[in-house]
C-alpha cells in the first residue's frame, strides 16, 4: 500500500525531502544479501509505498508540500529536481508570500480556514492516484506557526476527509533552549489537537538528535540538514519494508496499520518513541562488526533505561521482578527509574534476522495455560491497559 507524505513548514518540508533521498538511495542500492528477485521485490515494494512512476521519468513522490512562505518549497523542489533519482510533482505543493509569525494561532485559526480547500484539494489528488492508499504521514515542527498551527488544522481536515485512513504524525520537539520563544505555548496547542485526531505521534527530540550527531557520528559543526538526515536515516529503516514476523516471506502489506495494530493497543497511549541502534558514520560500517544478540543487548537496556542512544547507557537500571525488593537509589543517590511502555516492535534488518532469537519465550511463560481454554494474548494486553488507567486514575488523585 501507499503512503500520501504531507510536508508541513519550514522543518517539515526539509525533514521530507531528506526522508525521500534516503529511501530513494536505498532503492537504487544494491542488496547483495539478497537474491535478484528479492532485490527487485523489495524495490518494487518501496517504490510503491513512496513514489509513482510517470513515463520516461525519475520517479515522483507521493507527497503534497505546504508552507505558508515560498523559499523553502521552492528550494525543496529544486534539490530533488537536480538529484536525478527522483522529483516532486511540480502541481503537488502550496504556498504564500506571507508566513505564520511563529504563532501557531495564525497557522490554525487564520491560515488553515483560509487555503482549506486549496490544500485538500491537492491531498485528495495524491490520494486518488495511489491504487491502495495506506494512509497519511505528515512532518512538522511543533515549535513555529505554520508547521504547528497549520500543521494541526491539517491533520483535524485529513480525519474528517478520510476517517477510515491511517494518519501518523511525525513531530518534531524542539530544541530545550534557543529556537523560539513562545515555542511552549505552540507545543502544548499542538499536543492536544494532535490527539484528537492522529491515530499515533511519532516525536524526535531536536536535543537528543543533536547529541546523536556529536557523539556518534563525529560530526564537529552540526548544522540542521544534519540533524535531518540522522532523522531521516531513522525514518526510514522503520517506514522501508520488512518481512512480516507471521508472514515470512512476504513484505508487510500496510506499513502503517502494522505500526498502529502493533503499538497502539489503545488510543489513550499513542506517543511514539524510535531507538536506532548501531547509529554510525557509513564509512565507519566497513571497520565494524556486530553480532544480533550484543545490539538486542544494548537496545534492550536503551529501552529499560529511556536512553536515546547507545553510548552512555545506565546499566544500573532494572525493571522491578517478582518477588524482589526495587531498591531506592543506586551509588549515585539517584532514585531508580526503568521506562515502561505499553508496547514495542522490533525491526531488524540484515544478515541472518530470521535466526534471531528476541527472548519471546520469556515473555509468553504460562500463557499456554490459558490459551488453552480460550484466553488468547489479547486478553491480556487488553486488562493490562484497562488496569494501566485505573492506576493513572489513583495517580492523579
Amino acid at each position: 500500500m501507499s503512503i500520501v507524505t504531507v510536508q508541513l513548514g519550514q522543518c517539515g518540508n526539509q525533514i521530507g525531502q531528506e526522508v525521500f533521498n534516503a529511501v530513494c538511495a536505498d532503492v537504487r542500492g544494491t542488496h547483495g544479501l539478497c537474491s535478484k528477485k528479492e532485490n527487485e521485490s523489495y524495490r518494487d515494494a518501496c517504490k510503491e509505498r513512496f513514489f509513482r512512476e510517470e513515463e520516461s521519468e525519475v520517479p515522483v513522490a507521493r507527497a503534497v508540500l505546504v508552507d505558508m512562505e515560498p523559499k523553502v518549497i521552492s528550494q525543496t523542489l529544486s534539490i530533488a529536481a537536480r538529484s536525478g533519482c527522483w522529483k516532486y510533482d511540480d502541481r503537488s505543493h502550496f504556498c504564500q508570500k506571507q508566513g505564520s509569525g511563529n504563532n501557531w494561532a495564525n497557522g490554525y485559526s487564520v491560515h488553515g480556514p483560509r487555503h482549506k480547500e486549496a490544500i485538500m484539494n491537492l491531498v485528495q489528488k495524491e490520494a486518488e492516484k495511489c491504487d491502495r492508499l495506506g494512509g497519511f504521514f505528515t512532518i512538522m515542527s511543533m515549535a513555529g506557526g505554520t508547521g504547528s498551527g497549520l500543521g494541526a488544522f491539517v491533520t483535524r481536515c485529513l480525519r474528517d476527509a478520510f476517517p477510515t485512513s491511517f494518519i501518523l504524525n511525525h513531530v518534531i520537539w524542539p530544541y530545550g533552549t534557543g529556537e523560539v520563544i513562545v515555542q511552549n505555548y505552540n507545543s502544548v496547542l499542538t499536543l492536544s489537537h494532535l490527539y484528537q485526531s492522529s491515530d499515533a505521534l511519532l516525536v524526535h527530540e531536536n536535543d537528543v538528535i543533536h547529541k546523536i550527531c556529536a557523539q556518534l557520528m563525529n560530526i564537529k559543526q552540526i548544522s540542521f540538514r544534519d540533524v535531518n538526515q540522522v532523522i531521516a536515516h531513522q525514518l526510514g529503516s522503520v517506514f522501508q519494508p520488512s518481512y512480516t514476523a507471521e508472514g515470512g516471506s512476504r513484505y508487510s502489506r500496510n506499513p502503517l496499520g502494522d505500526l498502529m495494530e502493533t503499538l497502539v493497543p489503545h488510543p489513550e497511549f499513542k506517543m511514539l518513541g524510535l531507538r536506532n541502534i548501531p547509529q554510525m558514520p557509513e564509512n565507519s560500517l566497513a571497520y565494524s562488526t556486530f553480532s544480533w544478540p550484543g545490539l538486542l543487548k544494548h537496545l534492550r537496556q536503551m529501552l529499560i533505561a529511556n536512553a536515546q542512544m547507545e553510548e552512555g547507557i545506565d546499566w544500573q537500571v532494572r525493571p522491578p521482578r517478582p518477588g524482589f525488593s526495587i531498591p531506592s537509589s543506586h551509588p549515585t543517590n539517584k532514585p531508580l527509574h526503568f521506562n515502561t511502555s505499553i508496547a514495542n516492535l522490533v525491526i531488524l534488518r540484515g544478515k541472518d534476522t530470521h535466526s534471531v532469537d528476541l527472548g519471546k519465550k520469556e515473555k509468553h511463560t504460562y500463557i499456554h495455560q490459558y490459551t488453552k481454554f480460550g484466553i488468547e494474548e489479547e486478553d491480556f494486553l487488553d486488562s493490562f491497559t484497562a488496569l494501566e488507567q485505573v492506576i493513572s486514575s489513583y495517580t492523579l488523585l
